[in-house]
């Protein structure tokens, strides 16, 4: 099975990114405890004061879509919807590099 990952840009409502950007990181400690997810990584654009990307890489695709059915998921994504005007994704097949494990 190949790996699946996603690039997500996230437009905040201005002045609203940092608050934006803690409740995504509050869902990358929780996915600290999920083994199918190997990396999720919240990074601020320089360019854009508004503009949050987020870096995901799973063991597969079907894992991602589990983890958007968690109550904790859920929960985070009514919480961060009020701060949102727009999102972006960009689905991904990794193929390697350095951090990434394909054992």
């Amino acid at each position: 099975m190949s790996k699946y990952g996603m690039y997500a840009k996230f437009t905040a409502q201005p002045g609203k990114r940092d608050a934006l950007a803690e409740i995504l990181l509050e869902s990358a400690a929780a996915a600290e405890t999920v083994e199918e997810c190997e990396l999720y990584i919240i990074n601020f654009s320089e360019t854009e004061p508004d503009i949050l990307w987020v870096t995901e890489v799973w063991s597969n695709p079907e894992a991602h879509a589990a983890s958007l059915s968690l109550e904790a998921t859920k929960a985070a994504i009514q919480r961060a919807m009020p701060l949102i005007t727009g999102v972006e994704s960009t689905k991904l097949k990794p193929v390697g590099g350095k951090g990434l494990s394909f054992n």
